[in-house]
Order: C-alpha cells, then structure tokens, then sequence
C-alpha cells in the first residue's frame, strides 16, 4: 500500500477556480501570441512561428507563477540560452542523436550556471536539435525569434493576467524597503531571518530550485502562526476586538480629532464614510509626527510645536482625511488571533480594523491582543 501511495498525486486538491484561472490564462496568452505575433504555421522566412516550448512555458507561467523556475529571469534567460546552446551543437555534431542528446545536456548545464532553470529550455533545445532544416535558414536567430521574443510576450501577458486575477508575477523578488507610509512587513521581515540565512537553508536541502526565498519566508511564519495556536485558543477577531467604538469622518477637523485622543486616552481613531464603511485610521503618531516634524522645521521645542498644530488645525481646514493612514493591514471577524499577532508585528501598527463586507464593525488592539493572551495563559493548566 505505501508503494501505491507513493505513486498518488503529490500536489494539494487545487480548487477549481484556480484550474480554470490558470487554463484561461495559457489559453488568452498563447491566443494572443499566435494571433497578433507569432504564426501557427512555420515561417523560416522570420522565424515568426509558434514551437512546442512555448506550450510548457505557458504551464509553469499560468499554472505555478510562484515557483522559481517561472520567473522571467527563468523563462526568457533559461529559454534563450537553452535555444543558443543547441544551435552551435547543431553546427558541429551531425548525427542526429547525438545531437540531441548533447544538445539537452548542454542546455541543461549552461541554464543551472546563469542560474535560469526552467524545465521548458530542455525542450526548446531538443526541438531545435530535431529541426535542422530550420536551423539551416535560421541559424542563431531561432535563439531571438522565435524563442526570446515568444518568451518574453508571454512572461508580459502572465504579468498583466496575473494582476487582473489578482495574483502577483513576477514573484521571486525582495523589496526595496518603502520610506512611505506604514507596510506590512515581508515575511523574511517578521521571521527575523535575512535572505541569505533563508537561501542557505534552501541550498543545505537542495530545494532551492523548487521553493523560492520568500515562499519559505511565508511557510515558516505560516507554521509558526499555526504553533501559536496551539497556546491561545482557536481565538478570532471577533472574541477580543471592541466594539464600543469612537470613529470620526474624513472632514473632522484635526483639533477635534486630538482633544478625543487627549480625553479618552485612544492611540488610534478609524475613519469611516457616513455608511460606516471604512476609509482608514489616525495613529497618535500621525499627530506625533507632524507636530515633530513643525518643531524641527521651526526649531523650537516639541509640545509648543503640538499646540501651534491643534490651535492652527481649528482655525484652518487640516481635516482627518489629511494624515489618516490607509495601509493598515485589516481583518475579518475570523481572522485567528495568531494571524493579528503576526499583523501587528510591525511596531507602526498600533490597531488593526475588523472589517466586515468593507463596514467596521470593530477594532483590534494591542492592549486586546495582550489582555487575550494574558487570559489564554492564566487558563493553561501548569505542567
């Protein structure tokens, strides 16, 4: 039974939405490209014409557009020099197998070196490898078209699809950190880990050409979210958030929005339209920074500079939508209590709005957070 086991599928149940999204995908891509660039028909004239490959690109990009070996670099790299490398191996070896086989293994060897693994140069390079007659009128071009410039409109295509679907390609790389507003913090971020602590333990197990660097960045912070669990409760949103809450509209005037954090001591105000549909929330460290930002710019002391702000804010239009933040990460009321601990990882993030068909319906905060696991841990039976 374990050998009939073995030889099951190994992949998740995908859903089925996502099977018609990823076949919708290749079908619009390759569509597009036959249609409007490369021909169905073989042209050697050009070599404006579709080859097989491109059908096994089209799989990785539309089906697994995470996976390393179908990033662009991959792709249009791995295809590119795979087609280069069987075309001088056809200039030199005449017979046809050897060819062939030279050709594959060569191809694969020189993507692993440009670090541009992608399963479909393999058979970019055996297509070519069978395919003298065209490698007689195309020579090197076969490299430029039609594999790069069929690669690249496809890579193109699954980047535009997979931000109408809502998915992100390319995947692959870490950002620049943003000197904007407040972000989620990336996954490698949370962990505590650096990208290169994270690559080795790819390359230690030999899976770095099957996971990316930021997919195990997101497993492990997944598992230990899990982990936590196991300690708080099956806890969601709805079980600590509150609900009493002080809210005020986009046009409330900024004087107005600090007496109310000064009398009801709040370190966060949620936004909201006149249908309680959530716009954003004002952090006591909005009005912290722009009165900081007044004192240095004047060079005069902290809390005049906080005055000065208040007293200008009643007499002028400096309204809530003005410094309110919009980037805050938001819940739902079954978003687990692990999952906000991990949201509220980074220190800018004060409170995270619960939001319930885009209306507010409550509020976590930290002090929630906190009173939440003091209450879990007071239960847990010492050992």
């Amino acid at each position: 039974m374990s050998i009939l086991r073995a030889l099951g599928p190994v992949v998740a149940r995908p859903s089925s939405v996502e099977a018609i999204r990823a076949g919708f995908g290749a079908l619009l891509g390759l569509g597009l490209v036959g249609q409007f660039l490369l021909s169905p028909t073989v042209d050697l004239a050009a070599g404006l014409y579709l080859v097989a490959p491109l059908g096994a690109t089209s799989v990785l990009l539309f089906a697994v557009p995470n996976s390393p070996l179908a990033q662009p670099w991959s792709a249009i790299v791995g295809n590119t020099v795979a087609a280069l490398v069987a075309v001088s191996v056809c200039m030199v070896v005449g017979d046809p197998v050897a060819r062939i086989a030279l050709s594959v293994g060569l191809a694969i060897a020189a993507t692993i070196a440009c670090r541009a693994i992608h399963p479909p140069a393999g058979a970019v390079a055996m297509t070519a490898a069978m395919s003298p007659e065209a490698l007689d009128h195309l020579g090197y071009w076969f490299a430029l078209a039609p594999i790069a410039t069929g690669t690249i409109a496809l890579v193109l295509i699954a980047a535009a699809y997979a931000r109408i679907t809502g998915r992100r390609y390319p995947f692959r790389q870490f950002e620049a950190p943003s000197t904007g507003e407040p972000r989620d913090p990336e996954p490698a971020e949370r962990l505590g880990l650096s990208e290169r602590e994270l690559t080795g333990i790819l390359e230690r197990y030999r899976q770095s050409f099957n996971l990316g660097v930021r997919d195990l960045a997101r497993l492990i912070g997944a598992a230990e979210a899990q982990a936590a669990t196991h300690h708080t409760g099956p806890l969601t949103a709805a079980d600590i958030m509150s609900t009493n809450l002080t809210t005020v509209g986009l046009e409330t005037p900024l004087g107005e929005v600090a007496d109310l954090f000064k009398r009801h001591r709040f370190t966060s105000l949620p936004v909201i339209d006149p249908d309680s549909r959530y716009l954003g929330v004002i952090f006591q460290l909005h009005l912290i920074s722009r009165a900081r930002d007044d004192a240095l710019r004047l060079d005069r002391g902290f809390a005049p500079a906080l005055r000065r702000l208040i007293d200008r804010a009643r007499g002028t239009p400096v309204l809530a939508g003005d410094i309110m933040s919009v980037t805050v990460p938001r819940a739902v009321a079954t978003t687990p209590l692990s999952v906000l601990m991990t949201m509220m990882g980074d220190r800018d993030v004060d409170a995270v709005p619960v939001l319930e068909y885009g209306r507010l319906i409550g509020i976590v905060t930290r002090t929630d957070l906190i009173a939440a696991m003091a209450r879990s841990i007071a239960r847990t039976p010492s050992g």
